[in-house]
């Protein structure tokens, strides 16, 4: 049987080999760099902010129209990856971008969309997503952020809690309860500003991983917000909210993909260059075997994060459980591999002189954050039993 040099299946079209690199080469040289410092210090890395920026891979999901480039589904997941493979930290910078408006790109008005999409395209404001509180994680549905209709404004009071980029993004998608009869019906969704008056941030949190990426608390203190902010119709919220996230898992499934893929390449350099026994580590057979598990579960948790993306793009009718398979495999995989490359690097892999402990915990949020691996599992699950 001969090969057919022009079957294209199962292959990346050249333009999405070109994002990639692109935004390495953006990355090696003006992300990386500021990785471990913005660990160190749990400070936003703003210079990595600044060449994302500059490449407009800040948000590039965001369509032509609105001022965007326009990137789809699976460049979006590859700007991701890449950027997380140098910096898991700043890999949110695009990925919250996406969550934060993706809610409008899937239920708000146009007149919504230019008003609030152009500035995060242009670079000048960024946007964060606005769904968890302290009672209510996994049972989001169970929140008690209220917005009450006065005239032709709405009063938002509550707080949120595990916000990414709070105080740092201008922009928040915000879901309250407008009908709390109606549990999961009765919540809406709106657009809150940083600047609207009773707007206020708690202390960040101090945490195990993605340190240069801010979590805080978002209070509402009598927030009143017009009504022409809402997206979507009232009552339409939670559904927006679960539709954004079938999207959304995905740039999570590509974070960790990116963030496995750095500690990957790190320890194959280690393992060639260290030498032990009189030969390199890289000779030991046991260690070729870790090897070549953690590039197995990294090219599968890849291949299946880019199908994932693909039926995001496209809108399938099985996204959510493609969604929810390669965030929770693609996650699992990378707290493996990022474990491996850690004992790949004995003593050295537990310093803070090496990057692969930061990738570790780094890895840790991609299982717990848009949904517990137990729910996606559940979500999974579902999906399988309603065939």
């Amino acid at each position: 049987m001969s090969t057919i040099p022009s079957f294209d299946a199962y292959q990346l079209p050249e333009d999405h080999d070109a994002v990639r690199e692109a935004v390495r080469a953006v990355c090696d040289a003006k992300v990386a760099p500021n990785a471990a410092e913005a660990d160190e210090k749990a400070e936003f890395p703003v210079a990595s902010y600044d060449a994302l920026r500059a490449a407009d891979f800040h948000a590039p999901h965001i369509p032509e129209r609105f001022g965007g480039a326009g990137a789809d589904a699976l460049a979006t997941a590859i700007v991701i990856e890449e950027v997380a493979r140098a910096c898991a930290s700043s890999s949110l910078i695009p990925a919250v971008n996406k969550l934060g408006t993706m809610p409008l790109l899937l239920a708000a008005s146009v007149s919504l969309q230019e008003r609030y999409l152009r500035p995060v395209a242009a670079g000048e404001a960024m946007f964060s997503y606005c769904l968890s509180e302290p009672e209510a994680g996994s049972d989001a549905a169970s929140m008690t952020t209220r917005a009450e209709r006065d005239g032709d404004h709405y009063v938002l009071n509550g707080a949120k809690r595990w916000i990414t980029n709070a105080g740092v993004s201008d922009f928040y998608t915000v879901f309250a309860v407008t009908d709390p009869a109606a549990r999961s019906r009765g919540i809406s969704a709106f657009v809150v500003e940083k600047t609207d008056n009773g707007v206020s941030f708690g202390a960040p949190e101090k945490k195990l991983g993605i340190k240069g990426s801010p979590t805080r608390e978002v209070y509402f203190d009598n927030v009143r917000i017009p009504a022409d902010r809402m997206i979507g119709d009232p009552g339409t919220g939670f559904g927006t909210a679960m539709r954004t996230l079938d999207h959304t898992r995905v740039t999570i499934a590509a974070q960790a993909v990116g963030i496995a893929q750095g500690a990957l390449d790190f320890a194959l350099g280690y393992v060639k260059e260290r030498r032990q026994f009189g030969r390199p580590l890289a000779d030991f057979q046991g260690l070729q075997f870790m090897l070549a598990d953690m590039g197995m579960k990294l090219e599968a948790a890849r291949q299946l994060t880019y199908v994932a993306a693909g039926k995001s793009e496209r809108g399938d009718a099985d996204l959510t459980y493609f969604g929810a398979a390669a965030k929770c495999f693609a996650s699992d995989a990378a707290m493996e591999i990022t474990t491996d490359a850690v004992q790949l690097l004995g003593g050295y892999g537990y310093t803070h002189d090496y990057p692969v402990e930061r990738m570790m915990r780094d890895a840790k949020i991609t299982q717990i954050y848009e949904g517990t691996n137990q729910v996606q599992r559940i979500v999974m699950s579902r999906q399988l039993l309603k065939g």
